[in-house]
């Protein structure tokens, strides 16, 4: 079981330990300091529309975070859609704590109502998220290129749950 709780200036400690050369292998590597700083503001703030939880364990550990956003798709289908992503640190991972995570922040993202799917976009040799999407009822709509982080263009698989 886990819950999700809303991002706070607290957290800003729970994002640098995600910003790890082995946690963000898939991404692109390592932000800077303060693009980190940037990013824990805006979760902090609620500065975009969306999301950001920290998944918090039956123990009440705090093991990694996860979220929802606006993702204005490619102009080859344009449709805004939900986009999620998530971190979990290493020493909690191979727990199913991803798996409910993403159910629960699907949940949430149902509830707003805003869009009708929630995408993820896992680099194609990142095969725990592809497999994590798969295990939570996500359907691999095609291969396609990504930008994250900005700047850097990455092969990615577009999942897609129907809400």
């Amino acid at each position: 079981m886990v819950t999700l709780e809303s991002w706070s200036e607290q957290d800003f400690g729970l994002l640098e330990r995600c910003n790890t050369p082995e946690m963000t292998a898939h991404l692109g590597g390592p932000e800077t300091p303060e693009k980190v700083r940037d990013r824990h503001r805006k979760y902090a703030e609620n500065a975009f529309t969306g999301q950001m939880f920290v998944i918090v364990t039956e123990d009440g550990e705090r093991a990694g975070l996860i979220g929802y956003w606006e993702h204005a798709d490619d102009p080859e289908h344009a449709e805004t859609v939900w986009e999620t992503g998530w971190a979990v640190l290493p020493e909690f991972q191979g727990r199913g704590l991803a798996a409910l995570a993403v159910q629960a922040v699907a949940e949430v993202a149902r509830a707003v109502g805003s869009y009708r799917t929630l995408h993820a976009y896992p680099g194609v040799t990142n095969a725990a998220s592809n497999a994590l999407c798969r295990k939570a009822g996500f359907s691999l709509v095609r291969e396609r290129d990504f930008e994250y982080p900005k700047g850097h263009w990455m092969r990615c698989n577009d999942w897609s749950l129907d809400l």
